[in-house]
């Protein structure tokens, strides 16, 4: 194993509850299934898989050659909200003889359904690790609720999307326990190419349709709105019949509502029409095929928005069930679907169109992924989640802990005749400060550095300041945050190249903004003009036992040294253009300059910005901080904002 710290195999239950949920968990159970030296796999059956109404589509598990290990009665039927109810608790009732069996080390749970809350639910109270799949879409109905619900039960969350994955970290998950692998169900999607397709289509839909010229329609109820979803459905096929083309018809759904969803059909003649084809299911990979080469897809199901987009197929999605969900150019959203003819306005527009594939859910190297995640699991963690919640300002409770404790970080900032470590308050209150001389080789200054900041460490426990992090580096604020960028090393605005042919710099590159107008970059000027005697003017001196630095260089250059001035121009005129490449790129609002050297930089700043930038970003305000020690500040703003804070 790679991780899971029993050195033995992971035992992994794959609980599915309907056809839907079975396309997105088969690809993971054959992937689980090809590796039996890491994983033991056990299947569970609920829901509508077991009913004859919704298809018995528990035999395309069997068809798969998947060993069902328990097949369970859960569905209370009457398709109404009570049903769902008592569904629920049914569910609750048997799956824990089955879960005390069984002893998954892990349990893997679809989506957003009611029968995958009391899996989740049986789970999470039976101390079982849980593994959620889709986790942080969005849709809309009761759905949302319960995968939300689900989300804060499982334990490790699998997404198809960045969006999906930034809806999980705000709501307070695990980043680490974070996995962005994309829709599984896409694996094999974007891998489909039977090329006899024309065989599945004559089978559902008869010898003398074409491909693109017949529909694919799924409705199902919106639960939060049963009477209006019904309502909806009928104006569905009214409008389909009117439209008169070839149309598959799959049943709805086991959700409250679906009974009189099948009465509309069967009092409009659905089922014996002869346009209609009316079935409760189709395989996956046929109906990957239908839905690929259909002519258009119509209805409210989250396969309409999400998979079929992989094959640029055009998509109706009526009504609000699906109103949250990121879809691709193929979708035309009927949100109120109220009248027949704005249905069959959209039918027109839509039948017959090709649009370009979409990937927004997946690129089909999902389980490849997930499986990597199982592997990493960890056994020995403690099973309890933790919750990332941001700071809360206003605690009327109080701790010891945190009224005896300063939250701090420690700063650094290399200059370029001193190094300076600081240990720096929540406020920004400047704790304690240590400053030593800069030493002249590059392994002197690492050490130095490294020492301040252990002594700083040390003198911090004394001071009762728990050290968050320590920060060295510029800073970009957009819209009040500071900008950490995709692995936090943004804004190292020093090392923008200016010249292409400019000095070496610390960095191993030559050119760089920090090589030109630094305080090392000064004092390397400072003491090359010293060496040839070039440096000091008359009113000058500098002591045997002083180091040449760049306050000397600045020196030299207010009493008339025209050498001096011509260096601390080229300095300026280098930051100028680094600051002018940063008015392109951001266009910020205000460039801050801080440090000893800002005020002398300024105005040079300033006139390269006239000469060289654009006329939409020359009215950019550039101001000295007037802050004390502002690199130090800064520095520790980048720990403190990013411990406390969690922006990613």
């Amino acid at each position: 194993m790679e991780k899971n710290g029993n050195n033995r195999k992971l035992r992994v239950c794959v609980a599915t509850c309907n056809r839907a949920d079975y396309s997105k968990l088969a690809p993971i159970m054959f992937g689980i299934k090809t590796e039996p030296e890491f994983f033991e796999l056990d299947v569970v059956v609920l829901g509508s898989h077991l009913i004859d109404d919704y298809g018995n589509t528990y035999r395309m598990i069997e068809q798969d050659d998947f060993d069902i290990n328990t097949r369970l009665h859960t569905i209370v039927r009457g398709e109404d909200e009570a049903a769902m109810v008592e569904s629920v608790g049914l569910a609750l009732v048997k799956l824990p003889d089955v879960l005390n069996r069984l002893k998954p080390d892990i349990m893997i749970v679809h989506g957003d359904r009611f029968d995958a809350l009391a899996l989740a639910t049986s789970a999470a109270l039976m101390n079982i690790r849980i593994l959620h799949i889709e986790g942080g879409e969005v849709s809309g109905t009761i759905d949302d609720s319960i995968r939300h619900a689900i989300t804060k039960l499982a334990h490790y969350h699998v997404c198809c999307t960045r969006s999906a994955e930034q809806h999980l970290i705000s709501m307070c998950e695990d980043h680490d326990r974070i996995l962005l692998a994309g829709c599984p169900s896409y694996d094999k999607l974007l891998s489909a190419k039977n090329k006899d397709y024309m065989s599945i289509i004559r089978m559902w839909l008869g010898d003398d349709v074409k491909a693109k010229d017949y529909i694919v329609a799924l409705q199902h109820p919106v639960t939060t709105d049963i009477k209006h979803s019904i309502k909806m459905f009928e104006l569905t096929l009214d409008a389909l019949i009117s439209f008169n083309k070839r149309t598959l018809v799959l049943f709805p759904n086991i959700d409250a509502g679906s009974k009189e969803m099948v009465r509309v059909m069967r009092k409009k003649g659905i089922e014996h029409h002869p346009n209609f084809r009316a079935v409760k299911h189709v395989p996956f990979d046929q109906f990957i095929q239908l839905v690929a080469h259909a002519g258009c897809m119509i209805g409210n199901s989250s396969c309409g928005v999400r998979e079929v987009g992989a094959f640029g197929t055009p998509v109706i999605n009526l009504g609000t069930r699906q109103i949250g969900r990121e879809t691709g150019e193929n979708v035309l959203h009927v949100r109120d679907a109220d009248t027949q003819d704005k249905i069959l306005q959209a039918l027109h527009l839509q039948f017959g169109k090709q649009y370009p594939c979409s990937k927004i859910y997946g690129d089909g190297n999902a389980v490849p992924r997930i499986l990597k995640f199982l592997k990493s699991i960890d056994l020995q963690e403690p099973l309890q989640k933790k919750f990332c919640f941001p700071p809360v300002k206003e605690n009327i409770s109080q701790d010891i802990d945190h009224i005896l404790e300063t939250l701090s970080a420690l700063a650094v900032d290399l200059g370029g005749t001193n190094l300076r470590v600081a240990i720096i308050s929540m406020k920004g209150e400047i704790v304690k400060k240590y400053t030593q001389f800069n030493p002249k080789t590059y392994e002197e200054r690492i050490n130095l550095i490294l020492q301040m900041c252990v002594e700083a460490a040390a003198e911090a426990v004394k001071l009762n300041c728990r050290i968050l992090g320590v920060g060295i580096g510029g800073g970009i604020i957009h819209q009040h945050e500071l900008v950490h960028g995709s692995s936090f090393c943004a804004a190292e605005l020093g090392h923008l190249v200016v010249s292409l042919d400019g000095p070496d710099c610390s960095c191993g590159s030559h050119g760089c903004i920090e090589a030109y107008a630094s305080g090392m970059a000064l004092q390397r000027e400072a003491k090359k003009l010293h060496d040839e005697d070039l440096l000091l003017v008359e009113g000058m001196s500098v002591p045997k036992d002083e180091a040449v630095g760049a306050l000397h260089l600045i020196q030299a250059a207010k009493l008339g040294n025209a050498k001096a001035q011509s260096i601390l121009r080229t300095a300026g005129t280098a930051l100028g253009l680094g600051v002018v490449n940063i008015l392109h790129t951001m266009n910020p609002s205000l460039v801050i300059l801080s440090g000893v050297l800002a005020s002398h930089y300024i105005h040079t700043v300033k006139d390269v910005i006239r000469q060289q930038a654009l006329s939409s970003v020359q009215d950019v305000d550039v101001v000295v901080s007037d802050l004390v020690d502002p690199a130090l500040l800064g520095a520790a703003s980048m720990v403190l904002d990013y411990t406390t804070r969690r922006i990613y």
